[in-house]
């Protein structure tokens, strides 16, 4: 199989992730080009002891970083996304980190490959960047969770990431209600409350007129992972890891644009 062809499939995704590094498009596009160039060319290899994907990230980061590349970049441009200027303020070796985890869905071991690091280093750059994108993303938090216990514990994660709770409700109406009174900045939902109502559909009612970054947290991920509505891009099944949401949080925040009301209908 030709070089071309081993990496094609790949190179959609190394674009993704150089522009969010770099903060723009065409600039990521160049190391990437250069990177190839370098692999056509025999100047670089791609390592036998990683997978393709792993062995083009670690060759884009050998070209980059050998080129002196800065990844200071128009952060604060006008027509940067929110992301873009969140991605700017993170530590550059911790957002690498975070970007290949959170981002490109590589394994910690995976992005140390890429980094020449090891797994400790980057699950320390991985904390960092947490806890930077916590701090300027504390919002209130809106809970749907018919169970006191695991409301309650899940109050006491997002507490501890320094949002705030504005109300817990364990039914469909009173999630609507919550939301009428206070828009939150995060929903965190589960699908079977109280009533015998749907999660779900106090979320499709809260989305009607609000743009929120919603998480699912649920031991019935079967009845969002069917194909037939819009699936969500945050599902964490119940019994849940402590951690596991607090990264889910960090994450949704990150990437979700800033909330604005909808029209009503």
């Amino acid at each position: 199989m030709s070089l071309l062809a081993r990496l094609a499939p790949h190179l959609p995704y190394v674009r993704r992730y150089a522009r969010a590094l770099t903060g723009d498009q065409s600039t990521g596009d160049h190391y990437v080009r250069v990177a190839l160039e370098a692999l056509a060319a025999g100047e670089r290899t791609l390592a036998d002891d990683m997978t393709p994907r792993v062995a083009l990230y670690h060759v884009f980061h050998a070209i980059w970083c050998t080129s002196g590349a800065q990844l200071e970049s128009p952060a604060d441009d006008d027509y940067a996304d929110d992301a873009t200027r969140r991605l700017m303020r993170i530590a550059p070796r911790s957002r690498q980190a975070f970007l290949l985890t959170a981002l490109e869905g590589f394994t910690p071991s995976e992005a140390a490959q890429i980094l020449g690091s090891d797994f400790s280093e980057v699950d320390k750059l991985i904390a960092e960047a947490q806890s930077e994108i916590d701090a300027e993303l504390a919002t209130d938090v809106l809970i749907i969770e018919d169970e006191p216990v695991i409301a309650a514990d899940i109050e006491a994660l997002v507490t501890e990431l320094g949002h705030s709770v504005v109300d817990i409700a364990a039914t469909r109406t009173e999630a609507v209600d919550a939301v009428a009174r206070r828009t939150p900045g995060l929903v965190l939902a589960d699908i079977q409350l109280a009533d015998g109502s749907s999660g779900i559909d106090a979320v499709k009612d809260i989305l009607q007129r609000y743009d929120v970054p919603v998480i699912f947290i649920t031991a019935f991920p079967e009845r969002l992972l069917t194909g037939e509505r819009p699936e969500p891009t945050f599902l964490i099944t119940k019994p849940f890891q402590p951690e596991t949401v607090k990264a889910a949080i960090g994450q949704a925040l990150f990437f979700h644009p800033r909330k604005s009301a909808k029209q009503a209908a």
